[in-house]
């Protein structure tokens, strides 16, 4: 992991300080910062999502998904996780949590949005931090390619048409337009540039590609912590009003997390599939496209919602709570690997 990466959380931490302190000084300016839209998608946020993405869709080698059918127990698994039950227990925890054990603590008008927060954070598999947690349990790096290649194709079809779904069930209104556009914007536009730069640094060899890709990738994460400040900032009078606000919300991301690790683990493990696999595996059914949930939230409810909150707080703990379940994958190489070895 690099500088950044690593220290991710203190990042996050003072991003929050910063953004808070200069929305109570500069409230005018950010106010036009937010008006700045086109079709409810924010176009500073927009061009910070891009620098954010871009960098790690052009990691992903869509010829990898030719792997799929050597390692397709694991990847049953870790879809299943993904698709068919992160989305939906993520629904039901944040029902439980912002309907009935919070609700009495929380604004009331942001019941809904925190929810809707919550879904978005859940619908969208991770993709390029992926590869720093396989590294940590020395996952199979071809395993890993693959799975995030196939999660970003069934995104580009499903994460619109996913969402909408649980906002339903979650009895809030869908905004098919805004969510649309948010899916273009924000996934199928990144993954055709990155693609079509991927071709033509590699074109001029891997060398210069790996070059290129140090390069570029510092702009990724310092567009992830602006795009914080600018939250944090249009954000800053309801965190100082209700400062639990954010604790409250990152118990529903935590059980979320550790359930669905846990889950892709045993199942990989009952399924007799290598801890190579089956590390990365629990680690991709338990990780957030935090980056693509905070933009959609912004489009879809505004920067100053507590859906957009939501999606903050699940990059605050992301990283610290990801690094638990490296640790426990690694602490139990042994007795996972009593049934099978890579």
């Amino acid at each position: 992991m690099n500088l950044f990466e690593r220290y991710l959380t203190l990042w996050v931490g003072l991003c929050i300080i910063a953004g808070v302190l200069l929305g109570q000084f500069l409230p005018g300016v950010f106010q036009v910062i937010a008006s700045l839209e086109v079709a409810k998608v924010n176009l500073p946020v927009g061009v910070l999502v891009w620098v954010m993405i871009i960098p790690m869709l052009l990691k992903i080698d869509f010829g990898a998904l030719r792997q799929v059918k050597k390692h397709r127990r694991g990847m049953g698994v870790t879809l299943f996780v993904n698709w068919g039950v992160k989305p939906f227990s993520m629904a039901f925890l944040g029902w439980l949590f912002i309907r009935h054990v919070f609700v009495d603590y929380l604004p009331q008008d942001q019941l809904d949005s925190y929810i809707a927060g919550l879904i978005l954070l859940a619908a969208a598999p991770c993709t390029a931090m992926v590869f720093v947690w396989s590294n940590l349990v020395k996952g199979d790096p071809y395993f890993t390619l693959s799975q995030v290649a196939l999660n970003d194709v069934i995104m580009i079809f499903a994460f619109a048409p996913l969402v909408a779904l649980l906002l339903g069930v979650a009895s809030i209104a869908v905004p098919w337009d805004t969510l649309t556009v948010s899916v273009i914007f924000y996934i199928v536009i990144p993954v055709i540039i990155a693609q079509l730069l991927r071709r033509q640094w590699l074109k001029r060899g891997e060398e210069n590609f790996n070059s290129a890709m140090q390069r570029i990738g510092p702009y990724s994460m310092g567009a992830l912590l602006l795009t914080l400040v600018l939250l944090f900032a249009l954000q800053g009078k309801a965190i100082v009003a209700q400062p639990l606000v954010i604790a409250m919300l990152a118990v529903p991301i935590l059980i979320q997390v550790i359930f669905n690790s846990g889950l892709a683990y045993w199942l990989n493990r009952r399924l007799r599939v290598a801890h190579c696999v089956a590390a990365p595996s629990a680690l991709i059914g338990a990780s957030n496209f935090f980056e693509l949930a905070v933009a959609t939230a912004i489009s879809l409810f505004g920067f100053q919602s507590g859906a957009a909150l939501a999606t903050v707080v699940g990059v605050l703990i992301e990283v610290p709570v990801m690094l638990a379940v490296v640790a426990v994958a690694n602490n139990t190489r042994d007795w996972y690997q009593q049934l099978n070895k890579c």
